[in-house]
């Protein structure tokens, strides 16, 4: 073996650091040829490689996730004797976490947050597209709260209150299931009340063309008549292109109709320019229907889409947004 290795690197030729690999396992395992083999396997890992950095990438996300958790635990282990007395114990973890995903949509997106100041000083319920991922709205509340040190809570769909680990992530942020009881409560003692009304169905099925999934939807009109707040619309820029699903496929579509989890695969995690728009406030107005706030709503939502996404949506051209100067809207 030894003296193979020198023969390797001490030769009338020398050899490449490849060759000399090569012979080397050749010579250990006694396989013929083993090169051949060699290079087959590292084509198949060049070619393979793009497809399985669009696979892996959203696991990123996850784990960002499953640190957001681990860090609270560890800070709830840290303050435990802080729980007795304070009324809420969690004021540091939340700005902890909020650095944590700002700066991590600042690295990786560019992320900006636009018309900040539509954001009334009360209660409000903000309104946004569904993407194929919610990270977009993850990284608006992370900006929200480092800049205007105001929290906005959330509606989410059930299946999320059942993922492994994030019962503690979910009580800190305060996000709640509905339903349209505990949203009015929620608006009515002055909070901001987060929805994307086309839910689960609008993140896995709608596509490129930036196509909105509410169907004939009201409750959430509803909740803001009931509360007499404003509905506020928002919109992301380039969220489909960050990440997308496989939701175009049938079978997929059919199996969710049926089990009503989100089994469609998820791609993507691309560092695509994010931009979030938020648009005027849908003032509170007693003599309008649920009907008519909701059709008023949607029709905001998509005026935002307009002006600000290139319909299709192209991933090339979402990176290459990265580097072009943008002018505020605010």
């Amino acid at each position: 073996m030894t003296g193979g290795n020198e023969s390797c690197i001490a030769g009338p030729i020398p050899m490449s650091y490849l060759t000399c690999l090569t012979y080397i396992l050749q010579e250990w395992t006694g396989v013929e040829h083993i090169g051949d083999y060699l290079s087959y396997a590292f084509y198949l890992v060049w070619v393979l490689f793009p497809l399985a950095v669009v696979f892996i990438l959203p696991g990123v996300i996850v784990a960002l996730f499953y640190i957001s958790i681990l860090l609270l635990h560890i800070y709830k282990r840290k303050n435990e004797l802080k729980e007795a007395y304070s009324h809420d114990v969690w004021i540091g973890a939340r700005e902890m976490l909020a650095t944590l995903w700002d700066g991590h949509g600042r690295i990786w997106h560019g992320y900006e947050l636009h018309g900040i100041k539509n954001i009334p000083e009360g209660p409000g319920l903000v309104v946004f597209y569904h993407g194929a991922t919610p990270v977009d709205y993850i990284y608006f509340m992370a900006r929200l709260h480092v800049t205007m040190k105001r929290r906005c809570r959330v509606v989410a769909d059930h299946f999320v209150f059942r993922l492994p680990g994030f019962k503690i992530l979910l009580d800190v942020h305060g996000v709640i299931p509905g339903p349209r009881e505990a949203c009015v409560s929620t608006l009515k003692e002055g909070h901001l009340l987060a929805i994307a009304p086309g839910g689960v169905r609008e993140a896995l099925f709608s596509d490129e063309m930036y196509t909105i999934l509410w169907s004939d939807r009201k409750g959430f009109a509803q909740v803001a008549i009931d509360a007499k707040v404003p509905i506020i619309p928002m919109f992301t820029q380039n969220v489909r292109e960050g990440f997308r699903t496989l939701g175009g496929i049938k079978i997929f579509r059919s199996l969710y109709e049926r089990i009503r989890l989100p089994v469609v695969p998820l791609y993507g995690g691309f560092p695509v320019k994010l931009r979030t728009f938020i648009g005027e406030p849908i003032p509170y107005e007693p003599n309008m229907t649920a009907e008519e706030l909701a059709a008023k709503t949607k029709a905001a939502v998509q005026a935002l889409i307009e002006k600000h996404q290139k319909i299709p949506g192209n991933i090339f051209r979402a990176l290459m947004e990265r580097f072009q100067s943008h002018k505020k809207d605010d």
